[in-house]
Parts: C-alpha cells; sequence; structure tokens
C-alpha cells in the first residue's frame, strides 16, 4: 500500500468514508535568498520530494476536524466559525489558521474532515509548516470551487501562519511550497509574488547532488527571535527612509551603514549582499553553470553565521566538515538557530560527504544528524485516487 493508498484507508477508517480527494504539498529548501522576504527581497528555493499529504472532504455543518499520523491519535474538533487568532494550540493551528484566513477574506468556506500524513522532518527548517498550510490551501481551493492563483494561495497560508499561528514569517515558504516545478528553482520577488519565475536547475543533468543535512537542532521560529530580526530590520528601513531594505542599492550600502545603529548594521549588510547573491545564482543557473552555485551558498553562510547571527556550532561544523569533504559549497538553509545545511556536491559524492558529517558530529559528541538527497519537486498538487 503506498503513502496515498494509506492516507485514504486511515481517512475511511477515522471518518466512515472515504476522502473527496488527496492532495501533496512539500516542504522546501532555499538555495540561496535567507530573510529576504521579509525585506521584500528575493529568494531561490526549491520544494523537496518529501511531502505533506492530505486526504479531505467538506462537510456542510460548519464542523473542522483534524487528524494527523505524526500526532498524539487523537481527532481536534473545531467550529470554523469560533475559529479566532490564539484559540488553538500546537500543530492543529496552521492547518485551522488557514481555514479561518480564507473566510476572514470573504471566500464561501465551511468544514471539513482532514487527516494529515507528513514526510516532511519537523524542527529541521525545512518548512514542515507551510507544507501543512499550503496542503489546506490548495484543498479548499478545489472543495469550495473558489478558483485562487497560486501566489494567492500562498499568501493566505502565509497570513494564517502570521496572524493565526504567531509566527511572523515571509511568504518565500508559502511560495515554494504552491508554486515550484519539478526540475527548477523559483526566482521569487517577495515585493511581486506574482512575478515569480522558474530558473532550470537541472541537477543530474549537470552532474550535481544537492544533500540536505537535517542537524536535528530543533528550532521554533515563534520563540521571539525571528520576530526581533525581523523589527531590526524594519527599523533599520525606517531609519533609512526607505520601504523595506530591498530598496537599498548595493552601491549605496557602505554610506547607508555610517549613519545607523551599530546593532543594526550587521542584519542591513546581510540582506543586501544577501540579494545580491541571489541574483548571481540565478544568472550562473540559467548560464547552465550550476556548479558555480557552490561558493555563492559559502559566502551566505558566512553572512547568516557573522552578520545575521542565526547560525549555531551544529550548523557551522556542518558546513565546515562538508566542505572539508570536497563540497562546492554549504550553508544553512532557513530561519536559523538550528535546523538543516545543504551541501552542493559531484554527483556520486554525497554518501561520502554525508558520512563525514557525521563522523565529525560523532566526535563532537553531538546527536547524528539525518541525511537526504534531494531534487527540484513539484509545488502543491492533487493525487490521483480511484475515487476521483
Amino acid at each position: 500500500m503506498n503513502r496515498t493508498e494509506q492516507a485514504a484507508a486511515t481517512f475511511a477508517k477515522l471518518y466512515d468514508g472515504p476522502p473527496d480527494g488527496i492532495w501533496a504539498a512539500p516542504g522546501r529548501v532555499n538555495l540561496i535568498g535567507e530573510h529576504t522576504d521579509y525585506n521584500d527581497g528575493f529568494a531561490l528555493p526549491i520544494a523537496l520530494p518529501q511531502t505533506t499529504l492530505l486526504a479531505a472532504r467538506a462537510r456542510t455543518d460548519g464542523r473542522l476536524r483534524l487528524h494527523s499520523a505524526q500526532g498524539d491519535g487523537r481527532i481536534t474538533e473545531l467550529a470554523v466559525s469560533a475559529l479566532a487568532p490564539g484559540a488553538v494550540p500546537g500543530w492543529a493551528a496552521y492547518p485551522a489558521g488557514v481555514v479561518w484566513a480564507l473566510a476572514e477574506a470573504g471566500h464561501p468556506v465551511g468544514g471539513a474532515d482532514l487527516h494529515f500524513d507528513s514526510t516532511v522532518p519537523t524542527g529541521a527548517g525545512l518548512s514542515s509548516s507551510a507544507a501543512l498550510e499550503c496542503a489546506v490551501a490548495v484543498a479548499y481551493d478545489e472543495l469550495y470551487g473558489l478558483g485562487l492563483p497560486g501566489p494567492e494561495l500562498a499568501r493566505t497560508a502565509q497570513r494564517a501562519e502570521n496572524a493565526f499561528a504567531g509566527v511572523p514569517c515571509g511568504i518565500m515558504d508559502q511560495m515554494a511550497s504552491v508554486c515550484c516545478t519539478t526540475g527548477a528553482a523559483l526566482h521569487l520577488d517577495a515585493r511581486s509574488p506574482e512575478q515569480h519565475r522558474q530558473v532550470p536547475f537541472d541537477l543530474p543533468g549537470q552532474g550535481l547532488g544537492l544533500l540536505v543535512i537535517d542537524t536535528r537542532v530543533s528550532h521554533d521560529l515563534g520563540d521571539g527571535a525571528y520576530a526581533a530580526l525581523r523589527a531590526g530590520c524594519e527599523r533599520a528601513a525606517g531609519l533609512l527612509g526607505l520601504r523595506a531594505l530591498r530598496d537599498l542599492p548595493a552601491e549605496d550600502l557602505a554610506p547607508a551603514l555610517e549613519g545607523l545603529p551599530g546593532e543594526l548594521v550587521p542584519l542591513v549588510r546581510h540582506v543586501v549582499t544577501e540579494n545580491g547573491r541571489v541574483a548571481e545564482a540565478v544568472a550562473r543557473l540559467r548560464a547552465g553553470d550550476a556548479a558555480a552555485l557552490g561558493p555563492i551558498l559559502t559566502a551566505g553562510h558566512a553572512s547568516l553565521r557573522d552578520d545575521y547571527r542565526v547560525s549555531c556550532p551544529e550548523t557551522d561544523l556542518a558546513v565546515t566538515a562538508a566542505l572539508d569533504a570536497g563540497a562546492l559549497g554549504a550553508r544553512m538553509t532557513g530561519g536559523g538557530f538550528g535546523g538543516s545545511v545543504i551541501a552542493l556536491v559531484e554527483a556520486g559524492r554525497e554518501d561520502a560527504v554525508g558520512a563525514r558529517v557525521t563522523a565529525a558530529f560523532g566526535a563532537a559528541g553531538y546527536r547524528l544528524p539525518r541525511l537526504l538527497t534531494v531534487t527540484p519537486a513539484e509545488g502543491a498538487h492533487r493525487l490521483p485516487t480511484e475515487n476521483r
């Protein structure tokens, strides 16, 4: 029995009948462009093969029932009319928040029975929360005949995370989960998500592999550190008279930094230089030279470590060990404070690089990492089922 069949069978047992459909939404890794999206900047994510599956069936009584194969076995039951920010604890806040956001936007949505089963690692900086949200967004779009375009679904999912779950993330994670395509990276302009572009990223065709190293150091973007970074960037933009830091040209960076309070200088420097790294990465990919991403990734990690200060000893060690083992480049990916590292390697070197990182973690007394080799996958979509 494959995952789709298992999700359908579990749904039928939980809710006394088959689902109306099954949808999948992926996690993501960001190649480059970290902490730029909430500064109206640029990013270059890919969708992961790891997904959250959602078996769903619409209800007519306004009740929302949620169950996760990774949960405690209980079904959470809510009234759609009673959904409010802060009212739903734990993981259920993310999917319930999407239903709330759709209703708040005036869309004619009601209740549903929902069963989730995810292979996206949680706490690994791979956007397991966005996968939850986006699975609900695309399912509800079809269940209730909304006909919303991908970027609007992503905005809805982002609003759920911001206003309902209380995490002030940008839109990159949700755009990646909804709008990425197989074999490509998503060139995202966070100010104008509708203008996103697909950039070919053919790893096997260029003799490359992408290794994801989950350090298994869990992070929680709702703990205040992420919000403080965002607030610092917004304060800096205000002092510079800018709508957002994306509006500061690279050539004006040095004089701009001279007039800022010292604690804001490294934040601004990271955002401006990181936007430049995204532009360079896109140019390299469009030229068919994916291997040239390596030094860009490594420079991005140095900026996250030294300027943005969101790395940690485990992510720094993973980067160092991967580079020592011959990776073309490596960096922390995601919001930081733990999570995952990506390493761009020559095809066939994934196991050797992973072994070196694992050995380094063991020698340091760290929990051993989880290793994933990934290729750019499809964004959120409905899966074929026998019932359709």
